[in-house]
């Protein structure tokens, strides 16, 4: 049986970079970029005027002057006019550009402006350039703004924008089908038998995937095999990069699919990881298709094995080849102190939801919460991660460190 180690090795191994493709500015939101954008010009492009004011010559304030005669205003948005007098003073606003000739400007608060005179009311600094955000402070023209990897919020859009990229390079967000199967399970919006439950694996799949820019269509299979022969060959060539099963993959008699998939010519890289929860998992991949994960299909079991491998996958194949041949981080693990003493005798890996914290040295800690086994969906509830514990040792106490995967 693989250790969770060789079986995300093994599912990393077929990760392969999604082609780019051109998108409008606002369609970018949440992708990852493509290629490197560059400063079109100096940020800030001219020495910009970073108080409401005055301006006027060092010079002339370090040498005694402390009352001077407004010349003219320059407002944000207007052509500079430059100061004609040395002895006189330019009205400024946030954001203008400085006027030429100007090189220190005094914030309304400290002056006295009265019949178009103002009159200085601190004492001058020992240089010029106060309150002047100087051009090219930020950045230079050419400077490299974003690289490929990055992925694109909010701040990153506003770059973008701001030099005029009004379509951008992303990578292609990988397509996802989600594939719930089991005649116990009903819709949402029904009202189930005793017997049956609602499906709700597919709807936590779904938001972690999109959570993590793929796109998601969901499926739902019943457990007659002929039909779920036929449907599931209609999915496996639809074009999809993945194909993400919850449920059917262990031993029982109605756990068709691994035979299944290997009917319909998907190669079975691992069966089985020396994992809880999640042991049961199946991983493939078929020739010129997509990759197949099957998941065990309890609740926690779904949850924690798509967030240890089915997600790491998506983000390894939706950063551009550039970003990978840097070493940019698709998707791992942090450290964090466990908070209380843990026993677990298996000789598996063991996935343990926490909720983390930080305390007032800075330190993640990771508290395990009550999770009534693998079944107990509402278990995860206010989970922010789960920790990895190895198979040895048995005893894991309190303040060890161990890796912890975001949720």
């Amino acid at each position: 049986m693989l250790t969770v180690t060789e079986a995300f090795a093994r599912v990393l191994a077929t990760a392969c970079p999604l082609p780019p493709e051109t998108v409008p500015l606002p369609q970018a939101a949440g992708r990852v970029l493509a290629e490197s954008l560059t400063a079109d010009r100096d940020f800030p492009p001219f020495s910009r005027v970073a108080m409401d004011g005055i301006a006027v010559v060092h010079a002339a304030w370090a040498g005694g002057q402390t009352e001077f005669a407004i010349e003219h205003t320059q407002y944000a948005g207007a052509p500079p006019q430059p100061l004609l007098n040395a002895q006189a003073a330019v009205e400024v606003m946030t954001g203008a550009v400085l006027p030429p000739g100007t090189d220190v400007v005094i914030r309304y608060e400290d002056i006295q402006l009265e019949n178009n005179r103002a009159t200085i009311q601190i004492p001058p600094p020992n240089a010029p350039g106060v309150n002047i955000h100087r051009q090219a402070a930020d950045r230079r023209l050419g400077d490299v703004l974003l690289a490929p990897g990055t992925r694109l919020g909010p701040a990153e859009l506003a770059v973008a924008a701001t030099i005029g990229a009004a379509e951008i390079s992303v990578t292609r967000a990988a397509r996802v089908a989600v594939v719930s199967t089991g005649d116990e399970l009903v819709g949402i919006s029904e009202t189930p038998l005793p017997h049956q439950i609602r499906r709700s694996n597919a709807y936590a799949l779904q938001a972690l995937f999109a959570q993590a820019g793929a796109e998601v269509a969901l499926f739902h299979l019943t457990d007659e095999l002929a039909s779920l022969r036929q449907v599931l060959a209609n999915i496996l060539g639809a074009g999809f990069d993945a194909v993400v099963l919850s449920g059917a993959v262990s031993k029982g008699r109605a756990d068709h699919l691994p035979g299944l998939l290997r009917e319909l010519e998907v190669v079975e890289i691992f069966h089985e990881v020396n994992q809880r929860p999640g042991k049961p998992m199946w991983f493939g991949a078929r020739a010129a298709g997509p990759v197949v994960f099957g998941l065990p299909g309890n609740p926690v079991s779904t949850f924690l094995t798509a967030c240890r491998y089915v997600r790491p996958w998506l983000c390894a194949c939706m950063q551009p080849t550039a970003a990978a041949k840097t070493g940019a981080a698709i998707d791992a693990p942090a450290p964090a102190v466990l908070t209380v003493d843990i026993v677990f005798k298996p000789q598996l890996a063991h996935f343990v939801p926490v909720r983390l914290t930080v305390d007032a040295e800075g330190r993640r800690l990771a508290t395990p919460l009550r999770v009534g086994g693998s079944g107990d969906l509402a278990g995860l509830v206010g989970a922010t991660a789960f920790l990895e514990l190895p198979p040895e040792p048995v005893e894991f106490p309190a303040g060890s460190v161990w890796p912890t995967w975001s949720l």
